[in-house]
């Protein structure tokens, strides 16, 4: 039996205010981006998933207090660089709000914190335990242990930022993650349409001129959205580091080290980096 579903359009609850403290030319960006955030969720709310999906999070409306921490932290200015993740993870921004969110770099590296509540539907065998998940995600902790060990986050953050295509963690009825990719055809073009024109939008408003899909569809996805955009974005890849990859366990770390330096970005990275992408 097809269990389709609908989910709220945007953050359930007020976000405390102890944890916005931007800059007032700080503030106009990041609201935009937030704004721009909530008009995808207020898009895709419409959609209905058949099976195979069971239950959607979405950690952009539950974990709403430490998504905006993170944006109204970090989306201090226009950014040359986008790091593109496809969706959340169920031990990453499923728990904190944050792409490549795991909790031990969210809370004591990244400084975001705020409650996390229940989502409104919830599977047994993927609580939401917030900041408090004592299961690490190895893809973040591979993804933000890299930029980790080059400074601290204000280096990272002054030319670059961190997105996901679409908001959405899609579970079976088991509890198993299901990625985008998985869903059917017609609701999978459907959902990355929607998330295609949004990053349209998201990258203009932050005057990106480099794109980094991290995994192969992340990539692909943005070179689709992306193509034919003024003034034009240049895309590019990133070896995704989940541990379901025989390559980035073999080592995540030295790979994008290698390619981060083909694209001319290590420079970004470092204190002194002055350097601008190519």
């Amino acid at each position: 039996m097809a269990a389709s579903q609908t989910f709220p359009l945007g953050p359930t609850h007020e976000p405390a205010s102890a944890l916005m403290e931007p800059l007032p030319c700080t503030r106009s960006l990041a609201e935009g981006f937030l704004e721009e955030e909530l008009r995808l969720n207020a898009e895709l709310s419409q959609l209905q998933f058949p099976e195979p999906v069971g239950v959607i999070y979405n950690p952009v409306d539950y974990a709403w207090e430490p998504h905006r921490n993170y944006v109204t932290r970090y989306c201090q200015g226009p950014k040359e660089v986008l790091f593109l993740g496809m969706n959340p993870g169920p031990f990453g921004m499923a728990q904190t709000g944050v792409p490549f969110g795991e909790v031990n770099v969210v809370r004591d590296w990244l400084g975001v914190g705020g409650p996390v509540l229940t989502p409104p539907q919830e599977h047994p065998k993927r609580p939401v335990l917030g900041l408090e998940c004592p299961q690490s995600e190895v893809s973040g902790a591979r993804f933000w242990g890299f930029f980790r060990t080059r400074g601290q986050p204000q280096v990272f953050f002054r030319h670059c930022f961190v997105h996901n295509l679409c908001p959405l963690l899609f579970l079976a009825p088991s509890g198993r993650n299901l990625t985008p990719a998985e869903l059917p055809a017609k609701q999978r073009e459907q959902l990355l349409s929607i998330c295609d024109a949004a990053l349209c939008r998201q990258v203009q408003l932050l005057g990106v001129r480099l794109v980094v899909g991290v995994g192969r569809l992340a990539e692909q996805r943005a070179r689709r959205a992306l193509a034919g955009l003024t003034p034009e974005v240049q895309v590019e890849g990133l070896l995704h580091p989940s541990p379901r990859s025989a390559q980035a366990n073999k080592g995540w770390e030295a790979a994008a080290r290698e390619r981060l330096q083909e694209l001319g970005l290590l420079p970004l990275l470092t204190d002194e980096g002055s350097a601008r992408p190519t």
